[in-house]
Order: C-alpha cells, then sequence, then structure tokens
C-alpha cells in the first residue's frame, strides 16, 4: 500500500507540469517483453515539431526507481520515408538534469541527427533493458511451487511531450496470468496484455499498473565474473571467465529432494535451471569448465563454421537464492581477432558476458598484452571505468601490461565488440627465445664444470670434521628428546592412576603404580646423564646447550610436583578427607604442573626448530 500511495502522489505531481517544448508525439506504439527475467521495452514514436523554434534533442524521462535499474538504453531513426526506407542511425543519447523539471524523474537527452524545423517529423526507435525489475511474489517457495513475479510500470508513457496516440502491449511468458491491472481499453489475447488505445494525453502522463504472472525462466545472475583475454603473438588468445552465478528468483524453502527432482523435473523444480549455453566464437578450442573442486564432465560442446556452443551443468540444480561458481576457458586463433591499422595493432573482440540471458552486476574485462606493448588506448561503445595494471607470468622481465575494464548492470545488449589498441615491435618477440637459448646453455656449462670438478671433501678437513661432530650433537639431542617424552608417558600413567584411585579408591594400586613409575624415572634420568655431558663438552652444541639444559631442568621439576601431588591424593584418601579438601590440597601442584607441561612441550618445539 505505501508503495501505490506513492506512486499516486508521483503521478498526481507530474500531471500538472507543463511539457518541455513544442515537439509532440503525433502517434506511439510501445511493446514491453517480460518473457525473461530481463525486461525489454521497445517504443515507436512519431515526432513532430509545431513550434517556430528549431530543436536538436529529445528527451527521455523515466522515474527514478525505473531509472536504477536502466541497463541499456538506445536511439535510433531512419532517415528514408514509407517503402524506401534508410538505413538506421544510432543515436547518441546522455543524462541531463533540465531545469523545472518534476521530482523523482531520470531524463536522457538524444541528440537528433537533423534539426527539426517547424512541421518536421521524425521516427524514432527506442529501446529500454531494466535488469531486477521482476519482483518474486511470494519471496519463497517451495520446490513444487511455481515462481510468480510482480511487474510495475504505467499504462501511458511517460514523457515531456503531449502524446496523440498511444498503445501498449504487455507480453508474457504463457497464458497463466494471476492478475493484472484493467483499465478502459484493456484486452488480454493469448499471452498478450494490452492497453489502448488512449488519445490526447498531456505531458507526464502516468497511470500505474500492475501484472502479477507466472515466470519459470532461469533468473541467472552473474554477481560478479571476471573474464581475463591474454595475448600471444605465437598465435592463440586466452580467455578465461570466472562466475559468481547466482538465482535471482524466488527463494527456495524446505529441502531439497533430488529424487523428486530427477523424476518430475518439470513439476518438482520448474522455477530453477540445471544448463546453461555460451556462445562462443568460431573455431574456439581447448574449452574447459571446472570449479573449485576441480573439472566438471556435465558439460557439451558442438559447433559449425559461425559459432561454438559450450552447454554446462552445475553440479547441482540451481534454485532460487542458491548460488555457484565456476570458470569456463578457451582458446580463439590470434588471426581472427588482432589486426593492424596505421602502426598500431589491435584487439577486436566482444564485451559482455558469452551466456544467454544472464545479467552480470558486476563485469570485469581484463586484457593482457604482451611484455613491451606501449602507447596502449581503447575504444568502447559505452561508458566504463578503465585503468592499468601489471601481470608477471613465465620469462617475464619487466611484466605484461593490463588494461582493466569495469562495468556494472551488463546484459545481452552489450555485447558489442571493443578494441585494444597498442604498439609492439616484433624484436620482442626474440625474448623468450633468446632467454630459453641462454638458460639451456648456461645450464650445459654448468653440467660440465660439475662433471669435470672433484666436489668431495677431504675426511681430514676441518669442515668434515666439524659436520661429524654436528651430526653426533643431533643424534644426541634427539636421543634426550626421546627421554623427555618417555618421562612424560610416565607423567600421564601417573595421572591416570590417580583418576582410577577416584573411581575405585584403591590406594594400593595407585601406591604401586607411583613406585612403578618413580623406578622408570630413575632409569631415564641415568641415561640422561652422559648424554647432557656430550653436549657440555662438544663446541658444536654450544648454541642449543641451554635449551637443552633447560628442558632438564623443568621435567625433573615436573617429577617432584607430581610425586608430591600424588603422595598428597593418597594421604587423603587413606585419612578418608572428602572430595573439597582433595581439591585445595592439590591445585597448588595442578597450577605449577600445568605451566610447568606447557613449558616443556614449548622447548621442545623450539629444540626441533634449531
Amino acid at each position: 500500500m505505501g508503495s501505490r500511495f506513492a506512486i499516486f502522489l508521483f503521478s498526481i505531481a507530474i500531471l500538472s507540469t507543463s511539457a518541455l517544448s513544442d515537439l509532440f508525439i503525433s502517434k506511439l506504439d510501445r511493446r514491453i517483453d517480460l518473457t525473461s527475467h530481463i525486461v525489454r521495452v521497445t517504443s515507436t514514436l512519431k515526432v513532430e515539431n509545431a513550434g517556430p523554434g528549431v530543436v536538436s534533442q529529445f528527451m527521455l524521462a523515466f522515474p527514478d526507481y525505473q531509472a536504477k535499474n536502466l541497463a541499456y538504453l538506445s536511439a535510433s531513426s531512419n532517415e528514408g520515408k514509407g517503402k524506401t526506407k534508410g538505413s538506421t542511425v544510432i543515436l547518441p543519447i546522455e543524462i541531463v538534469q533540465p531545469e523545472g523539471m518534476p521530482p523523482n524523474l531520470t531524463f536522457y537527452s538524444v541528440n537528433l541527427l537533423k534539426d527539426l524545423g517547424k512541421g518536421d517529423r521524425l521516427t524514432l526507435d527506442v529501446l529500454e533493458v531494466f535488469t531486477h525489475s521482476l519482483e518474486p511474489f511470494p519471496k519463497e517457495i517451495t520446490q513444487a511451487d511455481v515462481q510468480l513475479v510482480l511487474f510495475q510500470d504505467s499504462a501511458l508513457y511517460l514523457s515531456p511531450y503531449q502524446v496523440i496516440v498511444q498503445s501498449l502491449s504487455v507480453r508474457v511468458p504463457s497464458p497463466r496470468v494471476e492478475s493484472y491491472t484493467k483499465l478502459q481499453n484493456t484486452k488480454f489475447v493469448d499471452s498478450e496484455i494490452k492497453y489502448g488505445p488512449y488519445e490526447n494525453l498531456p505531458a507526464f502522463s502516468y497511470n500505474p499498473i500492475i501484472v502479477h504472472f507466472e515466470n519459470n525462466r532461469p533468473f541467472a545472475v552473474a554477481q560478479e565474473l571476471i573474464r581475463e583475454i591474454e595475448i600471444s603473438h605465437w598465435g592463440n588468445v586466452q580467455v578465461t571467465e570466472h562466475y559468481t552465478l547466482v538465482h535471482g528468483g524466488a527463494r527456495n524453502k524446505g529441502e531439497f529432494s533430488r529424487f523428486e527432482y530427477q523424476a518430475r523435473p518439470t513439476i518438482r523444480g520448474a522455477s530453477s535451471f540445471k544448463s546453461l549455453v555460451a556462445r562462443l566464437p568460431p573455431r574456439a578450442h581447448s574449452v574447459y569448465y571446472r570449479d573449485e573442486i576441480g573439472n566438471i564432465s556435465t558439460s557439451h560442446l558442438w559447433g559449425d563454421p559461425r559459432k561454438t556452443e559450450l552447454e554446462i551443468e552445475p553440479r547441482y540444480p540451481i534454485f532460487g537464492g542458491w548460488r555457484t561458481s565456476f570458470t569456463i576457458g578457451y582458446g580463439l586463433p590470434l588471426q581472427d581477432f588482432l589486426f593492424e591499422s596505421e602502426g598500431k595493432r589491435f584487439l577486436n573482440i566482444s564485451f559482455g558476458c558469452p551466456m544467454n540471458e544472464v545479467i552480470i552486476d558486476d563485469l570485469i574485462m581484463k586484457v593482457v598484452l604482451p611484455e613491451g606493448s606501449k602507447e596502449i588506448s581503447v575504444s568502447v561503445p559505452f561508458p566504463t571505468k578503465q585503468w592499468q595494471e601489471i601481470k608477471y607470468s613465465h620469462l617475464d622481465i619487466v611484466g605484461r601490461p593490463v588494461f582493466v575494464l569495469q562495468k556494472n548492470n551488463v546484459v545481452p545488449e552489450h555485447n558489442m565488440h571493443f578494441q585494444v589498441y597498442y604498439k609492439f615491435s616484433n624484436l620482442s618477440l626474440l625474448q623468450e627465445p633468446l632467454m630459453l637459448i641462454l638458460g639451456f646453455f648456461f645450464l650445459f656449462i654448468a653440467c660440465i664444470v660439475y662433471m669435470h670438478s672433484d666436489m668431495s671433501i677431504s675426511k681430514s678437513s676441518a669442515s668434515y670434521l666439524a659436520k661429524l661432530q654436528w651430526d653426533e650433537v643431533q643424534a644426541t639431542v634427539q636421543r634426550v628428546q626421546n627421554i623427555v617424552n618417555r618421562c612424560l608417558l610416565v607423567h600421564d600413567k601417573l595421572e591416570a592412576s590417580l583418576r582410577d584411585l577416584s573411581r575405585t579408591g584403591d590406594v594400593q594400586a595407585c601406591k604401586a603404580a607411583r613406585k612403578a613409575a618413580d623406578g622408570l624415572l630413575k632409569e631415564y634420568a641415568k641415561e640422561l646423564k652422559p648424554l647432557l655431558g656430550f653436549l657440555q663438552s662438544a663446541s658444536q652444541a654450544a648454541h642449543i646447550l641451554p635449551k637443552v639444559e633447560e628442558l632438564i631442568s623443568k621435567e625433573e621439576e615436573m617429577q617432584e610436583r607430581l610425586m608430591l601431588k600424588h603422595s598428597t591424593v593418597v594421604d587423603c584418601y587413606e585419612k578418608k578427607s572428602g572430595g573439597r579438601v582433595i581439591e585445595n590440597r592439590v591445585a597448588p601442584h595442578q597450577q605449577r604442573l600445568t605451566a610447568l607441561r606447557q613449558e616443556v612441550d614449548d622447548l621442545l618445539e623450539i629444540i626441533d626448530e634449531i
């Protein structure tokens, strides 16, 4: 209700605004195509100048809620008349802010090829392409439900000029329409809703309509697409495309049943899509399709001299709100896309996404030129953000220049060719072969020198003796670590005996465990003594000796603390003390034991790294 009230206020405000100039539209035919999730509006306008002044511009107006979703806008005129129509001319368009216009409107100015004088007429064909203009309603559906969407627009053409006669047709994917706004002169025939004709409408006329209909076409939205086009003057253009794809329709709720989907996919998953088709350039080769897991085998490739088509299937069907990421790559013959003109080379390749009916929220196009390319420029038929980067690859010295183009809200209509111009010296082609030749040459020289050199170390030399001593030091340190680890295992067994005591109350078994542990720890201490003596006498062990001594000291302190803790617990059990008394008497020992165990573990790691 809030949005309808806002539209009502908007329509009241603009109805009171005067026309922009003496131009008027004598006849207007508008067609809205809602058969996919990309909304296309085609309008044919017959424009006439009724005033004495000359007019060189024609204004197009859009409400702000539509303008933010406007992805593509084009206007063309035909120079001929009647059956002798000439060639179609695309007219330049720019966004403007005329004074005295209603709020919440966005204006575009179409620059006419010839000025219109008094009584002159012109026919304009306008194409508007909108994204994210179909609102799922309901917003969440189950696997078994069909997808219903809402579309809002005006039955009357919103224009700053008077319209004499106009009509509107809205085409939907199927005859199943839940509801639509019924006005005067409204008809619903097959899959088309027709409004009009309406006559003598003032400037900025607006009458909102809403269509609620079924649309189960794939709502494929690439939230991000990174296309990298790498040129190699050795005869190949490598294209790599990284997709982050999401289903932009009604979100799927409930559990997904693959069994029902496979048994009845048209019923249990009508709004999902499981495959997409990419139209690649002719003679594409070395095509691959993979994701983070690896290669995806569910793809089909076929082609003819005019095109190559790649049908891909994600690992799972894509329902509303689900997303997937994957990569497509292929090679192209260099001679089909790289040309020369006026001393420069230029790449001529298509912009946008090769997949049918995919919306791209954010497209980043990277053109990687050969190392040594200079004087780089680009020609794109629509505005884009542009900057340059550097990419390093095998055998590169200064890196390869990368020209980056970025555009938001990209639709199939943007799949036009663009050009990247640059200068490149043929001598630069010799750089990599020469580097390989020199590399192999020096490798062979090194091999010859190595084969004719005596690299052995004398067993009486100081370096050889030092190496022997260091190997012995390392072996001794390893033995020390092993003994300490065995001591820690004995500590763990003592702790386990205390846990058994708390469970069984068998004091004698606990004492026996302590006696056995004490015997083992004394044997390990005897083994450590000569090892520590060797390390103290070896000059090669000077840098590691302090850590080894500290390790042995910490372990001995752990033994003492653990024995005290053990005897304290056993004594308490013999005196039949309560659990709280035992905890209070053991707590100081346990805190210190925990800290010592951490210090011993840290020292073992430090000694390993040394």
